[in-house]
């Protein structure tokens, strides 16, 4: 990811709908694995409480490679969604992204909460970026981060 260009952009509410087609896309191979794949249940999940204002675009080379969505809870950061279009997965953008988001997290001193598909390969990645197992539900694993202190951002 050393040439490419990484850019987290704000989205717009017109954007919904594709976002939404994009999460169901990254979320496929997981939700059939444990048999639960209904693309309209992936794509209302979204859109029911889609928004603009908390969603970056993930974008290599100014081309749209996923989204995530961070936003406020309490007093720390629920990262509601995480998702790379499958053609942009297993490349590093998703580690150099998530740097980004844990930095300003860390910045901020607050608690990241992210929540995984038990079957998902994103369990082994958000434990390799420091979250660490809350609770285990029915289809979902829980995780937090606490901030990280160094001298730099001290």
């Amino acid at each position: 990811m050393h040439d490419l260009t990484i850019s987290l952009e704000a989205a717009s509410p017109d954007q919904a709908l594709q976002l939404a087609d994009l999460r169901v896309l990254a979320m496929r191979p997981s939700l059939e694995r444990i048999g639960r794949f209904d693309p309209e249940r992936a794509r209302q999940r979204l859109l029911q409480n889609f928004a603009a204002e908390y969603t970056r675009l993930i974008k290599l080379n100014g081309i749209l490679a996923g989204f995530l969505v961070l936003r406020p809870q309490d007093n720390d950061l629920l990262l509601d969604h995480f998702y790379l279009h499958p053609d942009f997965q297993q490349r590093g953008l998703g580690s150099a992204v998530m740097q980004r988001v844990l930095a300003e997290a860390d910045a901020l001193g607050k608690i990241i909460h992210v929540g995984a598909l038990r079957d998902s390969d994103a369990n082994c990645f958000y434990l390799r970026h420091g979250f660490v197992l809350r609770e285990t539900a029915e289809f979902d694993n829980y995780y937090l981060r606490y901030p990280q202190t160094t001298r730099e951002n001290k």
